[in-house]
């Protein structure tokens, strides 16, 4: 069983930035897929990024050009890099691992940190 952690929340005005991490626990030795998702109150919870182990990306139309992801495969960490964050931004943000292993994929999640941005 991977165990995730995560870190970086906090508050920030529009127009700021912050960075998230997430540590995984344990070998990472299947295809995998590192990614963060978010949910505001009151609605579903949503992709935000993923990177997979060849270093391909995928963003949410909403975070294009603000927010970066990235990892680093020999410590088995990916972060968020969140710039020009915005309002609509403010949600909790929780990192995903996602595991194709023995015919199936496993998903993991973090425990969740807190992201506001204010006006």
């Amino acid at each position: 069983q991977v165990q995730l952690v995560e870190s970086g929340g906090g508050l920030v005005q529009a127009g700021g930035s912050l960075r998230l991490s997430c540590a995984a626990s344990g070998s990472i030795f299947s295809i995998n897929v590192m990614g963060w998702y978010r949910q505001a109150p009151g609605k579903q919870r949503e992709l935000v990024a993923t990177i997979t182990s060849d270093d391909s990306t995928n963003y949410a139309d909403s975070v294009k050009g603000r927010f970066t992801i990235s990892r680093d495969n020999a410590k088995n960490t990916w972060n968020l890099q969140m710039n020009s964050l915005k309002p609509e931004d403010t949600a909790v943000y929780y990192c995903n691992l996602k595991q194709f292993r023995a015919g199936r994929w496993y998903d993991y999640w973090g425990q969740g940190t807190q992201v506001t941005v204010s006006s």
